[in-house]
């Protein structure tokens, strides 16, 4: 009130009460950023996003290809149509060698690309905190990332011979590096202050590494796992081209192969188009999802 004057400890407790209620405020603020409600959208809108527009190209690819064989514009024995695409699928199946095929290729793949994460993620991590392993590595996995791996199948066959290993070896050569260069990429955008951050509550050594380093660099780490997926697979794709051996079995790229020396030109087509549909399967299947949630746990992503 006008002309009442207030008590020194009156105006200290107001003071005091002014704070406390200043700082409940940036409180709340910040407790409502990090509790933004996740909405996932309908299926139906999902559905409309995700899986109509590439079905649609899908489509509009067939539909475009189809016209090129029945306007003449490409000849039958440069172009097949997708009818005959469809027989050499349809003969595969009721070969019953069709699933054999895929998974000869797919097993090698998985299991290559998973002994390359065994390999390429210590690499990555003593790559990235070792200064002089850096200088020493650093320029050579570059190297070999950019090096293509088809050029790895005749020196792998032999020291190897033609066998499983050889593969295994192209694979490794070409995924590892991929793998290594994305996670020391991830660590090197980590700031400073996580670290510091961890070193305070005692996390040094491996366990930096572990509960600091790698989840500060997953996304990176993640765009490596992929990138080190897809040269695994064309690696393999490469190998399975070039050696051929009834010990080897019959996998996707020596399909491919054997239908080009039959001269079996839907055949070829139906090689392209499964190597293709593998590739994007294990790409939605697995890196897809896994991107979504670390995007999500970052805050970075809302929708569904």
């Amino acid at each position: 009130m006008p002309g009442v004057e207030a008590r020194p400890g009156e105006s200290a407790q107001w003071a005091k009460r002014g704070s406390r209620e200043d700082l409940a405020e940036v409180e709340a603020g910040l407790d409502s950023l990090d509790s933004v409600p996740v909405r996932r959208a309908p299926l139906w809108g999902r559905l409309r996003r995700k899986v109509l527009p590439p079905l649609f190209a899908t489509v509009l690819a067939l539909a475009s290809w189809q016209l090129a064989v029945s306007s003449g514009v490409a000849p039958p024995d440069k172009l097949p149509s997708p009818a005959s695409v469809a027989d050499s699928f349809r003969h595969l199946w009721l070969q019953g060698s069709l699933f054999d095929i895929i998974w000869t290729s797919v097993r090698r793949g998985l299991l290559g690309f998973l002994v390359a994460v065994a390999i390429g993620t210590p690499l990555g991590l003593i790559v990235a905190r070792v200064a002089l392993v850096r200088a020493a590595l650093g320029p050579l996995l570059s190297g070999l990332q950019s090096l293509p791996s088809v050029a790895w199948v005749p020196a792998a066959v032999l020291w190897l011979g033609l066998t499983s290993s050889a593969m295994y070896a192209v694979i490794l050569l070409g995924a590892v590096p991929s793998i290594a260069n994305g996670l020391a990429a991830g660590i090197r955008h980590v700031p400073p202050l996580h670290l510091q951050v961890g070193r305070s509550i005692g996390a040094t050594g491996w366990r930096s590494a572990w509960h600091v380093l790698m989840p500060a660099a997953l996304p990176g780490y993640l765009s490596g796992l992929k990138q080190g997926w897809a040269f695994s697979w064309r690696s393999l794709m490469a190998a399975e081209l070039i050696a051929s051996s009834p010990d080897l079995g019959v996998g996707l790229g020596r399909y491919l192969e054997n239908s080009r020396e039959s001269i079996d030109l839907p055949g070829v087509f139906l090689g392209i188009a499964l190597i293709l549909l593998v590739g994007v399967a294990i790409d939605l299947l697995v890196f897809c999802p896994l991107e979504r949630r670390v995007l999500r746990s970052r805050g970075l992503l809302t929708g569904g």
